[in-house]
């Protein structure tokens, strides 16, 4: 067993609603704590000096920091796309020079000129490509990354992006969550319609996806330009049929998307910056947990998701990055869900959860997110007395230490 401590304070983001308002007021903080660890899961919580006298005849390692600490629950980015290969650099110039998506598309840009980058990649540089990113996560404190395909766009290709992530999570201490996004866009040398491209993909890869223990999850782009909602519903139906879970890319743009992803209950419905309040009184009413991508709006230069219209009306916003190389390029999670807090209006405890249990619950998962008794040891350790400090300082402030599945897997004085 492993003793780590004394924290000023311990956040363990338990006992909170996965849906609706949080106040500061409502989060638990144990004062001069310490971590209990046996193999890769919590043990106890409770007062360090306690610990150490109830640890003293057994054989426990004691990791005892010198500082003031604070420690949160490792983060969780619920919606990445870090498999891919090339840059988009060029896109960004193009947008921020007043270029419209149609332009840049057609000057060789957009989602396709990153497929073409991709496909040319071998699944050993896809591979390296995101073991670098994510080793990136992992010194801000994020310890589960889900990672998205779809720039591959043909059951070859998505299956190659598919075996680089699993080959990755492999090779890291993170946890990668990967999701099948062969529904991101109709691919343009696909010689045949739209429907026709989603039947291959549900006949051809779907049961391959089971088979090779590739993933459990199922993703679409719903948006003008990409697939239309009475197109994806057979999609998902089939999906459900073989037990994916669902996850939707919805309402970025336009409407529509949320209420195929509450129509097939979808575990997340992620984007929702065209949400109205249509659109999130239903989200409210059911168990889809709304994921904002603040990284898209800052990336876009529009607007937020209406994360605190969906909070006030009863429902779940979890915060995840859209690490990817077109709209959302920065990657940094704690960064943009501190932004957000500040343009939506959300407490301490709203971006705390959004990064963590709620995300947690974005993703399915039920052994992390939170800091209890049988729930992973991850951790992300702060050098500081108040954990309040790590939002104010809006991303600039990083962890010195990760511990992941109970190991120390990041510490920023040996880096």
């Amino acid at each position: 067993m492993k003793l780590i401590g004394p924290f000023k304070q311990i956040i363990p983001m338990t006992g909170l609603p996965t849906k609706g308002a949080i106040t500061d007021n409502q989060l638990e903080i144990v004062a001069d704590g310490g971590i209990l660890v046996e193999g890769d899961r919590i043990k106890t919580i409770g007062k360090f000096d306690d610990l150490v006298k109830v640890t003293s005849l057994n054989d426990t390692e004691i990791h005892e920091l010198k500082g003031d600490h604070t420690c949160l629950p490792g983060f969780i980015d619920a919606h990445t796309h870090i498999c891919f290969s090339g840059s988009r650099a060029n896109d960004y110039a193009m947008r921020n020079s007043g270029k419209t998506y149609m332009e840049i598309s057609k000057a060789g840009g957009g989602i396709w000129d990153t497929v073409t980058q991709t496909r040319k990649a071998s699944k050993e540089t896809l591979t390296k490509g995101i073991v670098k990113r994510a080793k990136r996560h992992l010194a801000n404190g994020v310890t589960t990354i889900e990672v998205k395909s779809g720039y591959g766009l043909s059951v070859t290709e998505e299956l190659k992006m598919l075996y680089a992530i699993k080959d990755a999570d492999e090779l890291l201490p993170v946890d990668l969550v990967p999701t099948c996004l062969a529904a991101h866009m109709v691919p343009r040398d696909f010689e045949g319609s739209p429907a026709e491209y989603l039947e291959q993909i549900t006949s051809e890869l779907f049961p391959l996806l089971k088979t090779e223990k590739l993933t459990n999850r199922i993703d679409a782009f719903i948006e003008e330009g990409a697939f239309y909602p009475l197109l994806i519903e057979p999609y998902f139906k089939k999906a459900k049929e073989l037990g994916f879970d669902i996850t939707v890319h919805a309402d970025q743009f336009s409407t529509g998307g949320s209420e195929v992803a509450i129509k097939y209950n979808a575990i997340s419905a992620d984007h929702l910056e065209a949400s109205t309040d249509i659109e999130i009184q239903h989200l409210a009413k059911s168990n889809v947990i709304a994921t904002a991508l603040p990284g898209a709006s800052i990336g876009l230069g529009c607007n937020f998701t209406p994360a605190r219209k969906i909070l006030d009306a009863g429902g779940a916003v979890a915060i995840a990055s859209d690490h990817n190389p077109g709209s959302a390029p920065m990657g940094d999670l704690l960064t943009q869900a501190a932004i957000l807090g500040t343009f939506q209006k959300l407490s301490n405890a709203e971006v705390l959860a959004g990064i963590t249990t709620r995300a947690a619950a974005a993703l399915n998962l039920t052994d992390r997110g939170r800091l209890s008794s049988g729930c992973l040891a991850d951790l992300s350790i702060f050098h500081t007395a108040d954990y309040k400090e790590i939002l104010y300082n809006q991303g600039n402030f990083k962890p010195c230490m990760v511990w992941k599945k109970g190991a120390l897997a990041y510490n920023k004085h040996k880096h």
